[in-house]
């Protein structure tokens, strides 16, 4: 680029470029490296032109080969070629030290894992990942409390990016084991390090900035905060469990979590959805910007689409303000359109093309079409169409996917660290510790 034009302006030009190009650039001056790689232009760059970016589909799979299993991680390009512009990349070594590990979510381009045991130590880790890139880095994830099977207390986790600092935050969130407290939740006086964020900025984990006076109501259950971020807003169904002289009842809700003031919100939710007790619980995603509600049958063979609408009242969120997370009044949702998948059964609907299209994870042993234990398919909700994306897999490891867009974010991170008690350690450190 000429040295006549000014610097203002050969930034304006570089933002406008694809990351791949970016990474490239920084190899050709010193000056561009520079740029490219200071603080400002990341997150310029983060919270530039989305319509200028390709939307890829991360996609974790295993894949039979012959007697044995192979996990697969492949990104496809969602343009008018999908799923065609498919390809599979390297892992970066905190990634492949994960043992099983599930997604916690997706946000301006970063993925969320979590598992716990990493290598072959049992220590729960998260790991934030720029696919695009290849820079990951690792979380030690303190304070997690057992499981359902055995501990009174269970965590979740929760992801995403602030949008105004563009700083990635995990939410830890340590909740009341409802298969394993049979009694009153409200005689627990406290749940210990009930909710802690990570902020990868400084490193460390810390309460939430409304402190105790901002924390989830005990009797709130986050049995898999599988969460979807929405204009610096996670959401996840949760179930809030209260003991009544009948027993103990539940009711779903949407609980959010706000990336920039951390607070949390109690969103109800429509009877016939709250009250819903099938087999299979509530689930959310994002479809054309918006939140819907996922409410798949308990036969496995259908699912309702639900988009909330954002139709509340403002001037009665004042009369709504009960405390412990906050109320906001009941909000409307419109149903959408069904998957129906006659003869298949559902395992997941996974997410939403910008057409529409629903992605979805389907196991049927009688079809010829869908002659694996798990098929990847696309769902046209307006013709029913079902169509065979090529992607196959097993039972046996959750096949889960993500969409992600390009970002710089995690440039400026070395490889091969971990983030531990607010130090930053090298892994081979880390994992000789006792």
């Amino acid at each position: 680029m000429s040295d006549n034009i000014p610097i203002e302006l050969q930034e304006e030009i570089l933002k406008r470029l694809p990351v791949k190009s970016l990474i490239q650039f920084r190899s050709v001056s010193k000056s561009w490296k520079s740029l490219i790689d200071s603080s400002h232009f990341i997150a310029d760059y983060s919270g530039g032109q989305p319509q200028l970016q390709e939307q890829h589909l991360f996609v974790r799979y295993q894949n039979k080969v012959g007697e044995n299993d192979e996990r697969k991680y492949d990104s496809i390009v969602d343009d008018d070629s999908f799923p065609h512009r498919r390809v599979s990349f390297t892992l970066p070594r905190c990634v492949k030290m994960l043992r099983g590990s599930k997604s916690v979510g997706s946000s301006h381009g970063l993925m969320c894992l979590h598992s716990d045991y990493f290598g072959d130590v049992r220590r729960d880790v998260a790991v934030i990942w720029n696919v695009l890139i290849g820079k990951a880095v690792a979380v030690a994830v303190p304070n997690v409390v057992g499981d359902a099977s055995s501990s009174m207390y269970a965590t979740a986790l929760g992801f995403g990016v602030c949008p105004e600092t563009f700083d990635p935050k995990i939410v830890k969130i340590n909740y009341v084991n409802p298969y394993r407290w049979f009694g009153d939740i409200e005689n627990i006086t406290s749940i210990p390090h009930q909710v802690e964020v990570f902020t990868l900025s400084t490193g460390t984990w810390r309460s939430p900035y409304g402190g105790s006076s901002n924390l989830p109501r005990k009797s709130i259950q986050f049995s898999d905060f599988y969460s979807i971020v929405i204009d610096g807003v996670l959401y996840s169904v949760a179930t809030d469990r209260i003991k009544t002289d009948a027993g103990i009842e539940s009711s779903n809700l949407i609980v959010s979590f706000d990336l920039t003031s951390e607070e949390f919100q109690e969103i109800y939710l429509p009877p016939h959805l709250e009250d819903y007790q099938g087999e299979y619980s509530l689930s959310v995603s994002k479809l054309w910007e918006s939140l819907v509600v996922l409410e798949r049958n308990e036969v496995g063979d259908a699912t309702i689409v639900w988009r909330m609408d954002d139709d509340h009242d403002d001037d009665d969120d004042d009369d709504d303000d009960d405390g412990g997370g906050g109320g906001v009044p009941e909000r409307s949702f419109t149903k959408l359109f069904t998957i129906n998948t006659p003869h298949a059964y559902i395992i997941a609907v996974h997410a939403f093309r910008k057409s529409g299209e629903s992605i979805i994870v389907i196991v049927d042993d009688d079809c010829e079409s869908f002659d694996d234990d798990i098929s990847l398919v696309l769902y046209e909700p307006f013709t029913k169409r079902i169509t065979n994306l090529g992607i196959k897999g097993t039972e046996h490891v959750p096949t889960f996917m993500r969409y992600y867009m390009e970002t710089l974010l995690l440039l400026d991170q070395p490889n091969d660290m971990i983030y531990d008690k607010g130090e930053k350690r090298r892994l081979e450190a880390y994992m000789q510790r006792t």
